[in-house]
């Protein structure tokens, strides 16, 4: 990928962008914390491999992956900049590519690799990851009975 010289204020906007403890990684974790489970932040799950899951389940083999719709081309809100376009496009289609190569190397090691986009609802992705886990987990049914009572909990936030 060919460099690309940037101004000073584009370096400052682009160094001010989280790319840990966003938004919606605090909700979905605030939430699955809330239902009971416990996990690992920011680890490798497999040896060898720079890719690192936001949330991990060790023992359940569940890596959870918190995407940005613009910097992981999400499909329904990526938008493509006009400035330096080719730049961006390759940029954005290679963490595409990356992305999948993890999933692919996740699945073949055994591990479950979920993806949240951030524009997803925090709630309805933890009871996604909290039904995953319990199933992998060697457990029947949801582990919190009917309606996920504690998944409700920062349903608000």
């Amino acid at each position: 990928m060919a460099q690309l010289e940037t101004s000073p204020k584009i370096r400052a906007r682009m160094s001010k962008q989280r790319s840990r403890d966003t938004d919606i990684e605090m909700n979905l974790r605030r939430t699955l914390h809330a239902a009971g489970l416990r996990y690992r932040l920011h680890r490798k799950p497999l040896k060898g491999v720079r890719r690192e899951a936001d949330i991990l389940f060790g023992p359940a083999r569940v890596a959870v992956f918190v995407d940005g719709c613009f910097w992981h081309g999400c499909p329904e809100h990526v938008t493509w900049p006009k400035n330096n376009a080719g730049f961006w496009r390759e940029k954005i289609e290679k963490n595409r590519a990356r992305d999948r190569d993890t999933d692919a190397r996740l699945a073949e090691a055994g591990w479950a690799s979920v993806r949240v986009w951030e524009h997803e609802d925090a709630v309805a992705a933890a009871e996604r990851i909290t039904t995953l886990v319990h199933e992998r987990r060697g457990g029947v049914g949801r582990p919190n009975g009917p309606g996920h009572s504690a998944l409700r909990i920062h349903a608000d936030r």
